[in-house]
C-alpha cells in the first residue's frame, strides 16, 4: 500500500470538477458559512485577550522549526523515554506497515472491538477499514466521527468532521443506522442538539464499559519524558484513555516535541485556534503505563507515511509544523464555499493543499496546490506561522514540471510562456504584439467589454470581464509627448526633473 492510497480518496474527481459540483448544493455552503463564521469569530476573540498573541505564534512557530530540524534525535529520545515508562514504541514506514502493527497488537488481545478517539493519522492510513479485514470493528466514539461513521460519509473538516451535516439530516442517521452497531436511538428522537448528543451518549457508554482495547492517535508527545497529550472537548477521549487495557496510539513522527514544557506554548494556541476556547475542556496527558492507573499496556506507533520525504523539500517541510487545529480553514474562502470532500483527501483545506501532495505525491493531488486564491488569510491565520502561500507556489511549480516530464510534446501553457518570452525579451516586438492586440480587442469590444476571447483564453474570459485596450500604449503615449532625450526622467510637483 503506497502513501497515496489513503492519504488521498483514490477514484474521487479533481478539484475543479468536485467544487464545481460542491458550489451547487445550497445546504452544503450554509452549512458552512454558519460554521466556520462562528468559529472564526470565536477565535478572534479569544486570541485578542492575550497581549502575547504573536509572541506565542513565533515561539511555537521557532520551537516546531528546530524540532524539525533535529527530528531524529527527537524521536529517538521520545522512544527512550517511553520504553523506560514501560510503554513499547513500533516504527511504521508506511500505512500498511502501521496497519499491520496495529491489528497484529489488538489480535494479540484476543478482542475483535476496539474504541477509537478521534485521530487524523488513523484516517490517513485507512485503520478502520484495516480492522474490518481482519475481522475486527472499530467504533468512532467523538460525535462528529460518529456521525460520519454511521452515515458512511467522509470527514470534511479536521476539527468537524460532520461539518456538512445539518441537525435533521444527523437525528435521520441516529435513527437509521444507530441499532446496526449498537444501541439503537429513541423512536421519538427529535433534532434538538441536547437530544442529539444524549443519544449518542447512551449508545457509546456500553462501549467504554466493554471495549478492552482503545486506539487513539496524538496532539503532541515530549521527548524527554515520554509524554504523550490528547486534547478534545467532549471526554469521550478521557473514557478511552483511561478504562481498556491495552492503549495504543499512532501518531505522526512530526507530533514530538523536544521538552514537556513546550506544551505551555501550544495548549496555549491550540484551544484558541481550533475551538475559540481559552483552553481545551479535556486535556489527557500520560507516560508509559502507572500500575493501578489506566491501561496495563501502552504500544506507540510513531508513523513516517512520507514525512521523511516531505522533511527533505526545504519549502514544503513546514506543512508538518501542522498542530491540525483547522484555523485556516476557517477562514479560507475556497473551502468556505467548496467544504472538504471537493479536495478528496483526508487532509481538506488549505493545509490539505499543501500536505496532501507532500505526503502522497505530487502526482496524486496535482489540482490541490491551484485550489487557492493565495489571499494569505490562512498564513495570518495559522498559530505556528506556516507560509501555506508560499507552499502552494511552490508546489504549483512542481505540479507545472511534474505534468511536462510526463508529456512528449510541451503544453499549451509552456507554449504560451515561451512565446511571451520572445515578445517581452524585444521592445520592438512588444510594440507590434501591442499594436495588434488592441487593433483586434476593439473589433470584438460591445459596451466597452470584450466578450470570450477565442481558443485558450476562452476559459479565463468566461468568468471574467475584459476591458477594451486603449488606443494608445503607455509607451506610444510617452513617445509623443515627452521631448527627446527625456527618457528615464520623472517631474516632480514643483516641475524639476529628477534622476
Amino acid at each position: 500500500m503506497s502513501a497515496a492510497d489513503n492519504v488521498v480518496w483514490l477514484g474521487t474527481p479533481a478539484f475543479p470538477e468536485a467544487a464545481r459540483a460542491a458550489l451547487a448544493d445550497t445546504r452544503l455552503r450554509a452549512n458552512l458559512r454558519r460554521a466556520t463564521g462562528t468559529i472564526r469569530d470565536k477565535r478572534l476573540a479569544v486570541a485578542a485577550e492575550l497581549e502575547d498573541w504573536e509572541e506565542l505564534r513565533e515561539a511555537a512557530a521557532t520551537i516546531k522549526r528546530r524540532t524539525l530540524r533535529h527530528l531524529d534525535h527527537h524521536l529517538l529520545r521520545l522512544e527512550k523515554a517511553v520504553t523506560a515508562a514501560g510503554g513499547v514504541v513500533h516504527w511504521a514506514s508506511d500505512a500498511a506497515d502501521a496497519n499491520r502493527i496495529v491489528t497484529a497488537l489488538v489480535k494479540a488481545t484476543g478482542e475483535d472491538e476496539v474504541v477509537k478517539v478521534k485521530s487524523m493519522a488513523t484516517q490517513e492510513i485507512g485503520l478502520n477499514e484495516a480492522l474490518a479485514d481482519a475481522g475486527i470493528r472499530a467504533y468512532e466514539t467523538d460525535l462528529a466521527e460518529l456521525i460520519v461513521q454511521l452515515g458512511g460519509d467522509r470527514p470534511s473538516h479536521i476539527l468537524v468532521p460532520a461539518i456538512h451535516r445539518g441537525r435533521s439530516e444527523i437525528r435521520e442517521i441516529f435513527r437509521r443506522e444507530m441499532g446496526e452497531w449498537g444501541r439503537p436511538a429513541p423512536e421519538d428522537l427529535s433534532d434538538e442538539p441536547r437530544d442529539l448528543a444524549e443519544a449518542a451518549r447512551l449508545h457509546l457508554r456500553e462501549k467504554f464499559l466493554r471495549a478492552k482495547v482503545a486506539v487513539s492517535g496524538a496532539n503532541f508527545a515530549a521527548a524527554d519524558t515520554g509524554t504523550v497529550a490528547v486534547v478534545e472537548s467532549e471526554g469521550n477521549g478521557r473514557m478511552c484513555l483511561t478504562l481498556p487495557e491495552t492503549l495504543i496510539t499512532v501518531m505522526g513522527i512530526e507530533k514530538v516535541l523536544p521538552a514537556f514544557a513546550d506544551l505551555d506554548v501550544f495548549l496555549q494556541l491550540l484551544p484558541r485556534s481550533s475551538t475559540g476556547e481559552r483552553m481545551n475542556p479535556y486535556t489527557s496527558l500520560w507516560t508509559g503505563v502507572t500500575e493501578g492507573d489506566g491501561p496495563r499496556n501502552f504500544h506507540l506507533v510513531l508513523l513516517d507515511n512520507g514525512r521523511t520525504a516531505t522533511l527533505a523539500d526545504e519549502v514544503g517541510r513546514q506543512a508538518l509544523a501542522c498542530i491540525r487545529c483547522s484555523a485556516c480553514l476557517n477562514v479560507c474562502p475556497v473551502y468556505e464555499r467548496t467544504g472538504g470532500h471537493a479536495y478528496g483527501s483526508v487532509y481538506p483545506g488549505p493545509i490539505g493543499a499543501v500536505l496532501t501532495p507532500q505526503l502522497a505525491g505530487i502526482e496524486n493531488a496535482a489540482s490541490l496546490p491551484f485550489a487557492s486564491t493565495l489571499c494569505g488569510a490562512c498564513y495570518d491565520a495559522c498559530p505556528v506561522k506556516i507560509n501555506i502561500p508560499e507552499v502552494l507556489v511552490h508546489l504549483r511549480a512542481e505540479a507545472v514540471e511534474a505534468k511536462r516530464r510526463d508529456r512528449l510534446l510541451p503544453t499549451s501553457e509552456a507554449l504560451a510562456m515561451k512565446a511571451a518570452g520572445a515578445v517581452l525579451g524585444s521592445p520592438r516586438r512588444l510594440a507590434t504584439v501591442q499594436r495588434l492586440a488592441a487593433t483586434g480587442a476593439r473589433l470584438l469590444a460591445r459596451d466597452g467589454l470584450i466578450g470570450a476571447l477565442p481558443g485558450p483564453f476562452a476559459r479565463w474570459s468566461g468568468t471574467r470581464d475584459t476591458p477594451v485596450p486603449a488606443r494608445e500604449s503607455l509607451r506610444a503615449w510617452w513617445r509623443r509627448t515627452r521631448p527627446a532625450g527625456s527618457e528615464g526622467r520623472s517631474t516632480t510637483a514643483e516641475g524639476k526633473g529628477r534622476r
